[in-house]
């Protein structure tokens, strides 16, 4: 079998990655940022060596996939339950350039990803809708496959808001442009958040809801709360600049608006994971989903931290505080189960493969 020698397996596993795997990098970028912010340096220097790695590994593997696997690609650009998480790519770039930006000599590194994020936002906001929602029509409608991971369209447009605002003070010459892409930005994903708020909703109420449907990326729909909340505050921090002059306390109020609605999420989130694994005993086990419910936790750490810092609300930045040690808590325990499933899935010798070697081969 070709799946019983290891490049096959790789081979096999690439075919069937998920659009939504850069989820790792945010994951991984978002609670790295939480850990400076709690000053554990070391801690939050490995996170952003992994959160590279990681990022440079997936890049690879999805380019092989192109290349080798385009049948495969282009179904899952075709299928609106899967196509929007195509948007982490945005996400991810951008969560791991706002990571780089806090040291000194990454600066320029952190424009290079804004321009690759930048330019990928646009292109993939123009074609995933085009191609999931308004192609050609299967027998399914496409409202019917609206689900959490449509939530990452107006978390990727907030990620470009958040690197925008934390670069516009370091880049002097640019600073009026990066001030219009921050407020341009932040705006469009708060629009999102709305509308695909409504396109979830309606598919909830009309198509039977069942406990499977419920996946982890459901999560995305509190983390864009949260990347909401971190872009507005950064940009509430910007440099004066025209836009943000005329925006500041517009955004400063809506952020405010976004942490209250996020917090409010958290509860029904816990109390769906319970309706679904614990009432109606769906097995819980490593998917790369998994990561769509750590990154929401690391973001709401950083953007109530961030929040209370802004607006001088204590309570809110030590609600912050402890919900950053939470996301490593769940990051830690996410990222053993994803060793364990690569040693498992790809790296060991199916048993029956070895069951299948002569004897006098073993």
């Amino acid at each position: 079998m070709r799946t019983s020698t290891l490049l096959g397996r790789a081979d096999a596993g690439v075919a069937a990655l998920t659009p939504g795997y850069f989820a790792l990098v945010m994951a991984t970028g978002i609670v790295s940022i939480g850990m400076r912010t709690n000053h554990w340096v070391a801690a939050s220097v490995v996170l952003l060596v992994l959160a590279a790695v990681a990022y440079v590994v997936l890049v690879a593997l999805n380019i092989v996939r192109a290349v080798r696997h385009r049948a495969q690609l282009a179904e899952d650009f075709a299928d609106p339950a899967r196509a929007f998480g195509f948007f982490t790519f945005v996400a991810a770039t951008c969560v791991l350039g706002s990571r780089l930006s806090l040291e000194d000599h990454f600066h320029n590194v952190a424009m290079v990803l804004l321009l690759i994020a930048s330019l990928a936002w646009i292109v993939l906001g123009y074609t995933v809708p085009w191609t999931a929602v308004l192609g050609p029509r299967t027998t399914t409608q496409p409202i019917a496959t609206a689900n959490g991971t449509w939530f990452i369209w107006a978390v990727a447009s907030q990620s470009i808001a958040v690197l925008a605002a934390t670069l516009e003070i370091e880049f002097v010459p640019y600073r009026a442009g990066l001030a219009l892409l921050a407020v341009f930005s932040w705006s469009v994903g708060t629009f999102l958040y709305c509308a695909v708020g409504v396109f979830v909703g309606v598919r909830m109420l009309s198509v039977p809801f069942r406990p499977t449907d419920l996946t982890p990326p459901y999560w995305v729909a509190m983390g864009a709360t949260a990347i909401t909340v971190v872009a507005g505050a950064r940009i509430v921090m910007m440099a004066d600049a025209p836009m943000v002059d005329a925006t500041r306390g517009l955004i400063a109020g809506a952020a405010v608006f976004f942490w209250a609605f996020g917090t409010w999420l958290i509860p029904p989130l816990i109390l769906a994971g319970l309706w679904r694994h614990v009432l109606h005993r769906i097995p819980f086990r490593y998917e790369a989903t998994l990561w769509s419910i750590i990154f929401p936790l690391g973001m709401y750490g950083v953007g109530s931290q961030f929040l209370g810092d802004v607006d001088s609300l204590p309570i809110v930045h030590t609600i912050g505080y402890v919900e950053s040690w939470v996301a490593l808590a769940a990051w830690i325990a996410t990222f053993v189960a994803m060793i364990v499933n690569i040693w498992r899935t790809v790296l060991r010798r199916p048993r029956e493969a070895v069951d299948a070697t002569p004897t006098a081969a073993r």
